[in-house]
């Protein structure tokens, strides 16, 4: 999905290590990494705020969005093909981006959701259970959609619905197996209790003393990611 987001960056000079990279974000900004269209990868920063408020839009990460850099004349159509968080804070870490064609077809995931309420939900007491989120497609880059609708009122219990049964466009092409299970409607399966002697003999066993891990407090940044190996 094309958006109107202009996403201005500054190119990276000197080391790409773990302390440059803490530098970048100690100005607020975050280090990136484009690479793409035939053309040699470059280290960039941008506003994490820009980023994030790309990646919670509808389209998501799916958006293409123009993307300038400061000492170069034009403008190169990019989308956001990964990113890291801090593990703790969960704060933005890292970006890579990857140049457009807009005229060359790609692969995409595309988010599927199921509208309405089952019958089998509504009326026989089950639950419906999604088991595909996303679905890949390929198609131009102006063609991808935010989303993939489908209507889920007349599922009944025990019914699956599956990726042939989504609506299709000739403007996308499914790369999913059709015969994938996307979401089903189930029976409430109810847990048996726990026998009064299983009761009884955890309650006497001692407790096992408890184990805390602790994570590393910072990801440093992906060596892959800023050679532009991704793809």
């Amino acid at each position: 999905m094309i958006s109107q987001e202009i996403v201005a960056a500054t190119p990276r000079e000197g080391k790409f290590n773990k302390n440059a990279a803490r530098r970048v974000r100690t100005k607020g900004r975050i280090p990136a990494v484009v690479y793409g269209a035939a053309e040699p990868a470059v280290a960039i920063e941008v506003d994490p705020k820009q980023i994030q408020k790309i990646l919670h839009s509808d389209a998501g990460h799916n958006s293409i969005f123009d993307l300038e850099i400061s000492g170069s004349t034009a403008k190169t159509k990019a989308m956001i093909v990964d990113w890291q968080y801090e593990p703790i804070k969960g704060t933005l870490m890292h970006i890579d981006l990857k140049r457009i064609a807009l005229d060359k077809v790609m692969r995409v995931e595309v988010p599927i959701q199921l509208v309405g309420t089952a019958h089998g939900v509504k009326n026989q007491g089950g639950i419906l259970d999604q088991v595909l989120r996303e679905l890949e497609v390929e198609c131009l880059p102006g063609d991808i959609p935010s989303h993939i609708d489908v209507d889920v009122t007349n599922m009944a219990m025990h019914d699956v619905l599956r990726v042939s049964d989504l609506p299709h466009s000739d403007k996308l092409k499914f790369i999913t197996e059709e015969d994938t299970t996307v979401a089903h409607v189930v029976a409430i399966k109810e847990e048996a209790a726990p026998a009064v002697e299983e009761v009884a003999a955890a309650a006497a066993a001692p407790a096992e003393p408890e184990v805390v891990k602790k994570g590393k407090t910072e990801t440093a940044e992906a060596p892959a990611a800023e050679k532009g190996a991704k793809k």
